[in-house]
């Protein structure tokens, strides 16, 4: 590595170590203080730090993967999470969470169920699920950063006492960058987190334009031409994937056919089927939830959760598509070479690239941006975990009239602890494709149905989604086990043919399941007191079936309104996923040079905009908080 390029990397790692610190003494006045930055932070600088945490380092390289594997219909994989989650909370999510005026997630269930012992089963599973979910994201973080490090950084950090390895090369790099980044997170809480994730933001998008801007005018319309199909290019698709790839790149063709994604009309199928569930249950009790209960005001959290989406996704792919262009025309003929290609070849495109086709400076820049974006998501959930130890579980049941430097000082600790047991969880992780395995199938697999529920179903009540969560939980976990032991099994036996099921084809099992568990748990048990009931309808205003609550408070408040926006949100949210592709795929199609198709994103982008002006941000700017 030249050394220009480690000036940059050390002047970004003292740059956001030095504001993260500097910004931390605002953070001392209490909880509210510390993990929601005391609801004065500015919406757009909160939607820019959500935008920074969603900014992953092991996300961008699957991205970069899949995108030169199958072309630009690959962001639908992105689906799978579901992305346009976003979307939804953009519509009408953010303002019904922001209304509750609480600290957390859990805390926000309390409001929803009571606070009896029903309510509390809730609360305290919301809470554990968060907690675990951190641990997991962190060890998730750990693996995938010192990965990444070791092969792009030059120096060999391996500890060795005699024979026995203390600590290996990846693992000295994770602990390097975990340490400076806890330093600034534990000590300024969410104030700065927001600080600097906002300047690691301004990195990014200079990174990702700097390497679109390279991978323009370094490769030629001719080179890119020779080893892109029109398959490739076309964002429409059949119930089966077609050719991809020429003759000439058969390989990558083959390794299409071995992915289990070739019947891609099924998938997305079950990709928009389990996405409408997920979607409208919300985000999980982490990082984006804090940002929108941080927001000054309802109107506000709807801001911020709309600027999230327009920041997030152009400046992300120009820099996703700029290295594929780059892998594509450098990269091609060495993988083509390869016997034994495999989807692991697509994860270290990404560093390859680096490491050998980036110039001095942007190499420096692009590496900064990458180090910015998994701080920033690192940062984001060692923020929002502990806020569910101490705020959910240690203040609630253990000691609840300390003062409010007790409180910050047990969330000092509770941050140290959550980033020390994901980090020991780190040194044990098989790989980073397991770790994702279990955070996307057996935690949040076991989410939707009873999160799906408490917004639209009055009668269902704590122990319904106590126990709905709890089964969608062990079903998933089960699920993961066989995924994860699926060499052991014979051929031809169910458990054979079970574990080797993509998990989103299972997905309606656990939906099922889970949705069991939430009814029997709901009928087998009271309701939840109607006072409570009426209290949360009241503030929130969801819509589905509330008749019984909405006709009680009908009696007490004849001017009271029911939510009837269900096709209107619907419709909004149609647009919403129309008008985030085009900001997905105007950035891919501009840089491939393909420019028809770029225009009419563009033309998609700016049609769609002017809906949502009208038939989102009108309405948004008509809430009286």
């Amino acid at each position: 590595m030249n050394s220009i390029d480690v000036i940059i990397i050390a002047l970004y790692i003292i740059l956001t170590v030095g504001v993260g610190i500097w910004v931390s003494k605002k953070a001392s006045k209490g909880l509210d203080s510390y993990f929601l930055g005391g609801k004065s932070i500015k919406w757009y600088f909160l939607g820019l730090s959500n935008g920074s945490g969603m900014f992953d380092v092991s996300g961008t390289a699957w991205m970069v993967g899949i995108l030169f594997l199958y072309g630009v219909k690959s962001f639908m994989f992105m689906w799978l999470w579901p992305i346009w989650n976003q979307i939804f909370v953009m519509m009408f999510l953010a303002v019904w969470i922001r209304r509750s005026n609480i600290m957390t997630g859990s805390e926000w269930i309390l409001t929803r169920f009571g606070d009896q012992k029903a309510g509390r089963a809730s609360h305290l599973i919301v809470a554990v699920f968060a907690v675990i979910a951190a641990v997991g994201f962190i060890a998730y973080f750990f693996e995938g950063v010192g990965k990444f490090m070791a092969i792009i950084l030059p120096w060999d950090l391996t500890l060795q006492l005699g024979e026995l390895m203390l600590l290996s090369s990846e693992q000295s790099y994770a602990l390097i960058i975990i340490g400076l980044t806890t330093i600034y997170t534990i000590k300024g809480g969410m104030f700065s987190v927001v600080a600097t994730e906002v300047l690691q933001y301004g990195i990014m998008v200079l990174a990702g334009l700097l390497v679109a801007g390279y991978a323009f005018f370094a490769i030629s319309d001719v080179e890119i031409n020779n080893v892109i199909t029109a398959e490739w290019r076309n964002v429409f698709f059949g119930w089966e994937l077609e050719t991809h790839w020429t003759a000439k790149y058969q390989a990558f063709n083959d390794l299409i056919d071995s992915e289990g994604f070739k019947m891609f009309g099924a998938l997305i199928a079950m990709t928009l089927f389990k996405g409408f569930f997920a979607s409208i249950a919300g985000p999980t009790p982490s990082f984006d939830m804090q940002r929108i209960l941080s927001t000054k005001t309802v109107k506000e959290a709807a801001y911020m959760a709309g600027f999230t989406n327009l920041i997030l996704f152009i400046p992300r792919y120009l820099l996703i598509a700029g290295v594929v262009v780059i892998a594509l025309v450098s990269l091609s003929p060495e993988m083509i070479g390869n016997v034994n290609l495999s989807g692991a070849d697509l994860e270290v495109l990404l560093p390859k690239v680096i490491n050998f086709h980036i110039p001095v400076g942007i190499k420096g820049l692009l590496l900064a941006g990458l180090l910015a974006a998994f701080m920033s998501t690192f940062s984001a959930f060692v923020n929002s975990g502990p806020a569910y130890i101490v705020n959910d579980i240690y203040k609630k049941y253990f000691k609840p009239n300390a003062s409010d430097k007790h409180y910050i000082k047990a969330s000092h600790l509770a941050s140290l602890a959550l980033v020390s047991l994901g980090v020991f969880m780190g040194f044990f992780a098989d790989s980073i494709n397991s770790l994702t395995l279990w955070i996307t199938s057996a935690l949040f697999g076991g989410y939707v149905a009873s999160n799906f529920l408490k917004w639209i179903w009055w009668r269902f009540n704590g122990w319904g989604y106590f126990w709905g969560m709890l089964s969608g939980l062990i079903i998933a976990s089960l699920q993961f086990v066989l995924d994860q032991n699926k060499g052991n099994f014979t051929e031809g036996t169910l458990l054979y043919d079970a574990s080797h099921v993509q998990a989103i084809y299972l997905f309606p099992i656990i939906f099922i399941v889970s949705l069991t568990g939430s009814f029997l748990g709901t009928y087998f048990t009271p309701a939840t007191p109607m006072d409570t009931l009426k209290s949360f309808y009241k503030s929130v205003r969801p819509w589905g079936w509330w008749g019984p609550v909405h006709t009680a408070l009908l009696k007490e408040d004849g001017k009271i309104k029911k939510n009837t926006d269900f096709w209107k949100d619907m419709l909004n949210c149609a647009i919403g996923i129309v008008w985030q592709s085009s900001m997905i795929v105007m950035p891919i199609y501009f840089v491939i040079r393909d420019y028809p198709k770029a225009l009419i994103s563009l033309v998609i982008f700016i049609v769609t905009s002017i809906v949502l002006k009208y038939t989102w941000l009108d309405r948004v700017e008509k809430i009286i908080d």
